[in-house]
């Protein structure tokens, strides 16, 4: 086995809390090669790729390229192209595509509007199976494409909906990947699970083993989700929802807080909630933060207490 899959999978930091952010998705398909920086080197014009980072910056917008596993003809020109739109928000979330031509042409979306989970009608929805996306971007860490590239691979041959995605962090946890369309993420992946893992997400629930966190959230948010689903066995992708993330502030006002800790209301739609502590930490084992780096002891979230609110005691609400 390689050193960055050795490192990956022997590496004592938990994976909860760690998925990127983004309460909006915007995926493009782009051929050929993909560089560091995927939306200004890869051939997407690099005009368009900046315009388009600048457009969802603020917004809640992610955007990204995605491309099918497998050899990748090296296309340039205006050549026909799938585009996703996802909105990852518990109970409000969707997918909508369509084929285009001219990129330029996303330079007209209302990022603000998609951020918002706001469609307004735009293209179509998307009906199919759930829709997988596998971190391969070689350029920005080796071991995305030494891992993911098989992986994304080996789900297309099974009949998985999968796509190969540019940078979405995370590398410590190669393969790395998330779940449409609830967003998500999940670390360190086999195919197995990833088939486990599209099986709940076609029956709308959520497959925790290696569950990095809903990209709908920040990262406090994330930790206490997942604390909550564990704790009471609730699998449901929308049974739950992160409402409120407060800062913990220190003992003494004066002080600055040694470590930053959050109070995250997590609420079910049966009426229940509860009040998740996260702690960020750096006292787990040391690890690369991307392939070949030294050693160093990444921030995790710690979730320190999970306590139920007080409120309507209703029995969970069927499956």
């Amino acid at each position: 086995m390689s050193t960055c899959a050795t490192a990956s999978r022997d590496a004592a930091e938990p994976v909860a809390g760690t998925s990127a952010t983004a309460r909006t998705w915007l995926l493009v398909e782009q051929t050929g090669p993909w560089g560091t920086e995927a939306l200004t080197e890869s051939h997407l014009d690099p005009r368009i790729g900046r315009a388009l980072e600048a457009a969802a910056d603020g917004t809640g917008v992610r955007v990204a390229l995605i491309r099918r596993p497998g050899r990748h003809a090296d296309c340039h020109g205006s050549t026909a192209r799938l585009v996703f739109l996802a909105h990852t928000a518990p109970g409000r979330s969707w997918m909508r595509t369509a084929t285009i031509t001219d990129p330029e042409a996303l330079l007209s979306l209302d990022f603000v509007r998609l951020g918002a989970g706001e469609h307004d009608g735009l293209w179509t929805p998307y009906t199919g199976d759930p829709l997988v996306f596998v971190c391969t971007n070689g350029k920005r860490d080796r071991c995305c494409a030494l891992l993911g590239r098989p992986l994304a691979a080996e789900l297309a041959v099974s009949g998985t909906e999968a796509w190969e995605i540019t940078h979405i962090g995370g590398h410590r946890f190669s393969p790395t990947l998330f779940v449409l369309p609830y967003g998500y993420a999940y670390g360190r992946a086999s195919a197995p699970l990833v088939k486990d893992a599209v099986e709940s997400a076609r029956s709308g629930r959520v497959l925790l083993d290696h569950c990095r966190g809903r990209s709908t959230w920040a990262r406090p948010a994330q930790a206490a989700d997942l604390a909550v689903r564990e704790l009471i066995r609730e699998d449901r992708a929308d049974a739950l929802d992160a409402v409120r993330t407060e800062a913990v502030p220190p003992p003494d006002p004066g002080e600055a807080p040694v470590t930053p800790a959050w109070a995250v209301t997590v609420a079910h739609r049966d009426g229940r909630s509860w009040r998740v502590t996260v702690e960020q930490r750096t006292d787990g084992a040391p690890a690369p933060a991307s392939c070949g780096l030294p050693l160093r002891r990444p921030a995790r979230m710690a979730v320190l207490s999970v306590r139920a609110l007080p409120g309507p005691t209703s029995s969970p609400a069927p499956s």
